[in-house]
């Protein structure tokens, strides 16, 4: 059966919500992200920040070299969470068909509503921005990939410092055309090394993509050029999946200087621990495997993991299975740039209470109720207390 598939894009997501939180900032130079100082990437940045070339992914340093009058504001991640949730109910309203991509992206599969997909698209637009405060994207069209792109290409259109509101239909049976006179970095599956090496062929479209022959594509890239000719004519069978299996959960910091300092490093671990222990209680999962990822000064990157006799969500048994990696693996005196911690392997908690077990559950019983202060009045709310 044809599908239409509509790509909700939030414009300039982590600014407009910042901007209805201080509406001095709309229309004004400004990125949300990290400091200059402590090695911070711009995370998000408005349009007005736009004309002067800033992009997100972006070095704050380099941000502030070309918009000296840029504003940085620190990211609120979890202020960012509660206003997507927000949206994604909307979306949930309008279809049950949603499956959720990024904290500012989805796709929805819109085939059985009965008004046309522009006006479908129109209302939740209007909808988002008369509730919410937020600006959105959408592109619409029968399949996902053509979807997504058609949201970019809506995007690109925009002009000056406002968000595009962009909307833009793939009529049926004109998939192939739209994509055909479009840069071939465009099409899923060309980075910048597949683009280079496409350019040398003399194919830098997607239409020259689609004309070239597809075995020849498969010969020189293997099975992704396969995919690259079936994307290049607008094929893509996927269906719109509600439910995304987690496989695994993870936290990492950069530090702003490079660190030697034990304790520092002990005391971050178990920060990191209990926020990885505590998302995994919020999904109702534990995890068997932990995982430590260390990075040092020259950027040489290691990772090294333990996999548990039974699965945990408990934030002192991940922060204890860390620690002992890193003094495993780690030099002493060696400095450190990156740390994180991860638990993989995921699936239910198990939760047998036995003859001897009545520790473990007043643990488990003091866990949730510090979860329940966490969420009310934020995770440095309360602390536990360590022996010296």
């Amino acid at each position: 059966m044809p599908r239409t598939i509509l790509h909700l894009d939030l414009d300039a997501f982590f600014c407009a919500v910042e901007e209805n939180q201080n509406p001095s900032l709309r229309g004004q130079p400004f990125a949300v992200g990290g400091k200059p100082d402590e090695r911070g990437v711009v995370a998000s940045c408005s349009y007005a920040a736009r004309q002067h070339g800033v992009r997100s992914a972006m070095p704050m340093g380099r941000a502030l070299r070309l918009c000296p009058d840029l504003v940085i504001v620190s990211s609120r991640h979890s202020l960012y969470g509660q206003v997507s949730r927000q949206v994604m109910e909307i979306l949930r309203g309008l279809t049950p068909l949603v499956e959720q991509i990024s904290i500012d992206e989805a796709f929805l599969d819109i085939s059985s509503l009965p008004q046309s997909p522009e006006k479908a698209a129109r209302d939740l637009q209007a909808r988002i921005r008369d509730e919410l405060h937020l600006p959105s994207s959408i592109g619409i069209a029968g399949n996902k990939l053509v979807a997504k792109i058609a949201t970019e290409v809506g995007k690109k259109a925009a002009k000056g410092g406002s968000p595009p509101f962009g909307l833009t239909l793939v009529p049926p049976g004109e998939e192939a055309a739209f994509l055909d006179p479009l840069p071939a970095e465009m099409l899923w599956g060309v980075g910048p090394k597949t683009a280079e090496k496409l350019a040398r062929l003399g194919l830098r479209t997607i239409g020259d993509i689609a004309r070239w022959p597809e075995d020849d594509l498969v010969r020189r890239f293997g099975e992704n050029g396969r995919d690259l000719s079936r994307h290049a004519r607008g094929m893509d069978n996927r269906p719109v999946q509600t439910e995304h299996e987690i496989k695994s959960i993870s936290q990492e910091i950069t530090f702003s200087r490079d660190t030697a300092d034990d304790a520092k490093l002990e005391s971050v671990l178990r920060e990191m621990s209990a926020q990885v222990g505590r998302r995994l209680r919020r999904e109702d999962l534990a995890g068997t495997t932990v995982k430590l990822k260390l990075r040092w000064p020259d950027f040489t990157t290691l990772t090294r993991q333990v996999t548990l006799p039974t699965p945990t969500d408990q934030d002192e048994e991940i922060a204890e299975t860390a620690l002992t990696l890193l003094r495993k693996y780690r030099p002493k005196g060696q400095a450190v740039r990156l740390i994180g911690v991860g638990v993989s392997g995921l699936g239910p908690p198990i939760r047998q209470l036995g003859l001897w077990d009545g520790d473990a559950e007043k643990q488990r019983k003091l866990q949730d109720a510090l979860d329940a202060l966490h969420e009310k009045y934020g995770e440095k709310s309360v602390t536990k207390g360590r022996r010296k």
